[in-house]
């Protein structure tokens, strides 16, 4: 599913990643945890395809079979809009929208048909407990609905992997118990692969793996 080989990250002299090596099988649940300024979310988002490694001469992304270093710009973005999903600490929804339409935003920008996107999205939503909360904007909605709201936008597009950095670290317990039991209920029921940072250790020791990184790489998987 995913196969990672000598990820290494620079920010002028500052040497991020160290040549990360990992894999990951699809329909896992792998957490990334470790201090912070280790280089989780740097990982995190070059194996989302957000930002690139500085490529050495055996270094290797692949997702899904895809060899993602070897794209451009434009097969990136497709790839990306179509394969993967994520969610974020700060669920990101576009406040002038309600929810439906926020979670058919990817579906639209993949150019599917919008009565199709709309009748999975109402069923995404209603799957997660949101289905009188549709046409809310997200001011109108709590904490936990907002990320439930990206939960389902981040699959609207059926991705074979989802990446979430510190998924549940801006909701209240209850709220962040809730979301972390739907991730393993959503591999279960959709054979998604979840590859999630995060500093909540309940979550983290949840995962099927947990991968432990120090001063730019992984030194545990267990």
């Amino acid at each position: 599913m995913i196969r990672a080989k000598n990820l290494h990250k620079y920010y002028d002299s500052l040497h991020v990643l160290k040549g990360v090596d990992l894999q990951i099988q699809k329909g896992e649940v792998v957490s990334i945890v470790g201090a912070s300024g280790v280089g989780k979310t740097t990982l995190l988002q070059i194996l989302g395809t957000l930002d690139q490694p500085h490529k050495q001469n055996d270094t290797l992304l692949e997702i899904n079979g895809q060899s993602v270093l070897d794209l451009n710009d434009v097969a990136l973005s497709q790839f990306r809009n179509t394969h993967l999903g994520f969610i974020f600490q700060f669920h990101q929804l576009l406040p002038e929208f309600t929810a439906l339409e926020n979670v058919c935003i990817p579906g639209f920008i993949a150019k599917r048909e919008k009565a199709t996107v709309e009748a999975e999205a109402k069923k995404l939503l209603t799957y997660l407990g949101l289905a009188d909360r549709m046409q809310h904007k997200p001011s109108e909605l709590s904490g936990g609905e907002q990320q439930r709201v990206a939960v389902a936008r981040a699959l609207i597009n059926k991705p074979a992997v989802i990446f979430a950095d510190e998924p549940s670290g801006n909701l209240d317990k209850t709220s962040a118990q809730n979301l972390h039991e739907l991730f393993f209920k959503l591999r279960d029921e959709f054979g998604q692969t979840f590859v999630i940072v995060t500093h909540n250790e309940e979550l983290a020791n949840m995962a099927d793996r947990k991968l432990t990184m120090v001063d730019g790489n992984i030194v545990t998987s267990n």
